[in-house]
């Protein structure tokens, strides 16, 4: 079997000691399109976070091959627009794991950037503050940055907010170019029809894992159900949790498997919230 992009080993991560994601288990195949969906709430950020080492793990890990190269979009509004930035210092950012903050950029930097920018739309704005552009320029821009880092592992988190329908349809159609290259993408969503037509597996999250597999075989109206009671049911407060002997580890490459629906279910009546 081919060794998977990226593998979870009874992850939880949280904050001041709060999980937020619980026990996940399971490996992402190499090469793979995924959708991550929930609730609000339900740890899908928390987990991109947690993959890309921004945020320790309480409790088990994330294992990547050596030398797995990650890029990491997260939301906008994470992102301060103030900054005194133009477009191309943005792109840039992409290079600095090659040429340092500090680096000397070649002739091939400049036409890795440049194409970047064509690639997105955003040809000639390369001198444009990044204050002065509208979301979806700015998005386009983010894309721009993602390209040019070259990675084997992409993680996009929630890129299709308040962006207008072209450039969500320019940002897919990226996407597919890097599925086409056989990169690895995980991509938070919350339109299920967008889900539906461009992607083929899908994981739901809601605190624990819900479902994970073929997008056909997982965005089930019983499965979003379960998402909904599952991210009911974890209160805000939730004190360290342990795993329940019979939660559910997912072998190798995602199936369509469901998570144990008790894992759930018996640590919120635990807590008095069921």
């Amino acid at each position: 079997m081919t060794e998977p992009a990226l593998a979870f080993a009874d992850l939880t991560l949280g904050y001041n000691r709060h999980p937020a994601v619980h026990h996940l288990d399971g490996a992402v195949a190499r090469g793979s399109l995924t959708a991550i969906v929930g609730p609000n709430g339900s740890g899908k950020s928390t987990l991109m976070k947690g993959i890309v080492g921004v945020l320790p793990p309480m409790d088990g890990a994330v294992r990547l091959p050596e030398g797995t190269r990650l890029a990491y979009l997260p939301q906008q509004s994470e992102i301060d627009r103030s900054f005194p930035a133009r477009v191309i210092d943005l792109v840039r950012l992409g290079l600095w794991r090659r040429r340092g903050l500090l680096g000397r950029y070649t002739a091939e930097d400049h036409q890795r950037c440049a194409a970047a920018l064509t690639a997105v739309g955003l040809t000639g704005f390369e001198e444009r503050p990044i204050d002065t552009l509208s979301g979806g320029q700015l998005q386009r821009a983010l894309f721009a940055r993602v390209l040019v880092q070259d990675a084997d592992v992409i993680l996009l988190d929630e890129p299709f907010n308040a962006i207008d329908s072209q450039t969500v349809g320019d940002l897919l159609a990226l996407i597919g170019r890097w599925h086409g290259e056989g990169r690895t993408v995980l991509v938070v969503v919350h339109d299920l029809d967008l889900v539906r037509r461009h992607f083929p597996q899908t994981l739901i999250l809601a605190r624990g894992l819900v479902a994970w597999g073929r997008t056909q075989d997982v965005l089930l109206p019983e499965n979003l159900s379960r998402a909904r009671s599952f991210d009911e049911a974890w209160s805000e407060d939730a004190p360290w949790c342990e795993a329940e002997e019979e939660h559910v580890h997912a072998d190798g490459i995602p199936n369509g498997h469901h998570a144990h629906h008790d894992h759930a279910g018996d640590a919120a009546r635990r807590r008095g919230v069921l």
